[in-house]
């Protein structure tokens, strides 16, 4: 099965790089495609540097958006999407990620952070289903409704549905992997309220 890489990305300029470098060492992509969330940096800039896809979205649609926005722009049966903002992603985390659904195994598969940063691994240790690093037939992704609105909720949305259709998920563990916080990104008040926000979003997905 072939493999499309998707990350959305919103003002990434700083750590887009770094990630699509990750990616491109990986044999196991047949496609990476970024995509621009409305961004007031240079982050589509930054991302055409390299040889990969760039969609620009003149607005900001949310993250939901976003990846359903670069889903649309490919074939392949395997979507694999993460972060714009993860620190130490190598190959060998983009492999294992990979693995559950290309073997069969699984239609999806979820990334955890360990022996990284305590915040994201704690989080993430409390509420694996939030990840955005996850693998998942396109056939499954296709099916979840609105998705273009979930926004910060589209994790608990594919969660839900594949809990609901059966799905045996494989949380897989992506040791030295972490994020960088919002509130460093943003500054603390433009990033407590970026995180407000993306709370918000989360609830309203799970009250769906």
């Amino acid at each position: 099965m072939k493999v499309a890489a998707i990350v959305p990305a919103y003002n990434e300029e700083h750590t887009i790089g770094p990630v699509i470098e990750a990616l491109l060492e990986c044999p196991l992509l047949h496609e990476i495609i970024v995509v621009s969330d409305g961004s007031e940096d240079r982050t589509a800039e930054v991302a055409r540097r390299y040889p990969v896809k760039v969609i620009e979205l003149t607005e900001n649609v949310g993250k939901g958006g976003a990846m359903k926005a670069g889903a649309q722009q490919t074939t392949c049966e395997v979507l694999l999407f993460v972060d714009a903002d993860l620190v130490g992603l190598h190959k060998e985390h983009i492999e294992a990620l990979l693995a559950p659904v290309l073997s069969g195994k699984t239609a999806m598969s979820i990334g955890v952070f360990s022996e990284g940063r305590r915040t994201t691994d704690l989080a993430q240790k409390l509420a694996p289903h939030l990840s955005g690093q996850r693998a998942v037939l396109k056939d499954l992704f296709d099916q979840v409704p609105n998705l273009e609105r979930s926004g910060y909720g589209v994790e608990v949305a594919l969660t839900q549905f594949a809990e609901r259709h059966n799905v045996d998920i494989v949380r897989v563990h992506l040791p030295t992997v972490s994020q960088i916080m919002k509130e460093e990104k943003r500054g603390l008040v433009k990033g407590l309220g970026s995180r407000l926000k993306m709370y918000w979003e989360i609830v309203r997905s799970l009250r769906i």
